[in-house]
């Protein structure tokens, strides 16, 4: 079982752990303070082998969402008290980095390629550096499935099939750097237009959407919902400690690494310096195979000490060939798209939950019986529904992502909250009027 091979795995890397010593340049001492995303699952480990390869160093996690953790280091900027910032977005490094708080480092990376398929693995600037890779999927109980007679998913789309409706979780990525990633894994794997109608057909399936990153697996895990939109080591994870769930990694998909970055005027130089070095260290690579872990190393010769089957994504094993995840672009838009997200399907979910189940009702009339007028208003209810408020174009135009600068946690900028609005009508609209089409359409249905 995978379960088993990847604890045995564990076993050899907690060995390896307390053999092995990582090569830096200066031994750090005091407290090294580092703001991150990651669960206790993640740091614990990290914390206690670091602690323990340097004897009078204190690493001090403070633990916030990405999104929050970014507001905080922009906000504390003149009083700086952060060493670093450890979490999977890179566009949330990006956004740190344009606005100058991040600081160069060229660390000890011996065995660590450039890439991974096309994507660089750290800042070519070396302001930010990879340390595992991750990509993004579906996660399912399997019980659950069998109990509610749901076939397997594979691709996205599957996501909006008409039997998965109130069986479907996800996060909304204002809330979850890696349901950004995810968001913007769709939107450039599949188009602008595209990629929001796939993430609006499959929304209307929604049981909910929380604003807990952990919220979707805790309730895959339990049973609680069949099926989660998640990074993949949630799934991992999950399967190593028992839990009857699988995950699949869809077609439009890639591998994005996660970062940590030393952050601008860091009190402890040293010890950032050290931390970089010791994550991407061979001990520190082995860590991430620890089941609760689960994170698929940037070294490649670290899987040889992996389980069999533990995806590879040097391999090939991971990710559409070929797709280039334009970081840049993610980042210019990060706060538009998380924006658009909310006011469009968190916050007008109920409405979208409606249509779209209505729409499942009637199509299933006309499966039985077909009615030309009735597929005509059906499709023109899906096309409503899909529409975008903004283009492209103007996602990353100076006019609409300068609206959202000088917003902080307290406070939002008056044009943002303008755009919200304006947002939020659109959404209701429009759902309103796919709604009274598939009225019409009911009405001629058989």
């Amino acid at each position: 079982m995978l379960h088993r091979r990847m604890l045995l795995a564990a076993a050899a890397v907690a060995v390896s752990t307390t053999l092995a010593s990582p090569v830096l340049a200066q031994a750090p001492t005091g407290k090294v303070t580092i703001v991150t995303s990651f669960s206790k699952d993640v740091t614990d480990p990290y914390k206690k082998a670091f602690e323990a390869a340097f004897p009078g160093v204190t690493l001090e996690v403070q633990n916030r969402n990405t999104n929050a953790g970014v507001r905080f280091v922009q906000e504390t900027r003149a009083n700086n008290q952060v060493d670093l910032f450890w979490a999977s977005a890179p566009d949330a490094f990006e956004v740190l980095k344009t606005a100058g708080l991040l600081q160069t480092y060229k660390p000890n990376t011996p065995g660590i390629p450039a890439k991974i398929g096309p994507y660089n693995i750290s800042d070519p600037d070396g302001m930010y550096f990879g340390f595992a890779a991750s990509g993004y999927g579906i996660m399912w109980n399997e019980r659950y499935l069998r109990a509610n007679r749901l076939p397997e998913p594979k691709e996205w789309s599957d996501l909006a099939k008409p039997e998965y409706y109130d069986h479907v979780m996800i996060t909304t990525p204002s809330r979850s750097g890696t349901t950004h990633l995810t968001v913007e894994t769709i939107l450039q794997g599949e188009g602008w237009d595209k990629g929001w109608a796939t993430m609006k057909a499959f929304s209307g399936n929604m049981r909910s959407v929380t604003d807990r990153s952990f919220g979707v697996p805790d309730a895959v895990n339990s049973g609680q919902v069949g099926l989660g939109i998640v990074i993949d080591f949630f799934g991992f994870s999950a399967k190593a400690a028992g839990f009857p769930v699988k995950f699949v990694y869809p077609t439009v998909s890639t591998v994005v690494p996660a970062n940590v970055g030393i952050v601008a005027n860091a009190p402890n130089q040293a010890g950032a310096r050290a931390f970089v070095d010791f994550i991407l260290s061979d001990k520190g690579q082995e860590l991430l195979l620890l089941p609760a872990i689960s994170r698929l190393p940037v070294n490649p010769a670290i899987y040889a000490k992996a389980p069999e089957g533990y995806p590879n994504p040097f391999k090939g094993s991971v990710g559409l060939p070929g797709f280039q995840f334009d970081v840049g672009l993610s980042g210019n838009r990060y706060a538009v798209v998380d924006t658009l997200f909310d006011q469009l399907i968190t916050f007008n979910l109920e409405p979208l939950k409606a249509v779209t189940k209505a729409i499942h009702d009637v199509e299933a009339r006309l499966a039985r019986r077909d009615n030309a007028q009735a597929r005509a208003l059906i499709a023109e209810a899906r096309a409503l529904i899909a529409k975008m408020p903004v283009t492209t174009a103007e996602a990353v135009s100076d006019e609409i992502t300068a609206s959202f600068k000088g917003s902080t946690a307290q406070q939002k900028a008056p044009r943002q909250a303008e755009l919200e609005q304006k947002w939020s009508t659109f959404a209701k609209e429009n759902y309103a009027a796919a709604a009274a089409k598939v009225a019409d359409a009911a009405r001629l249905a058989p």
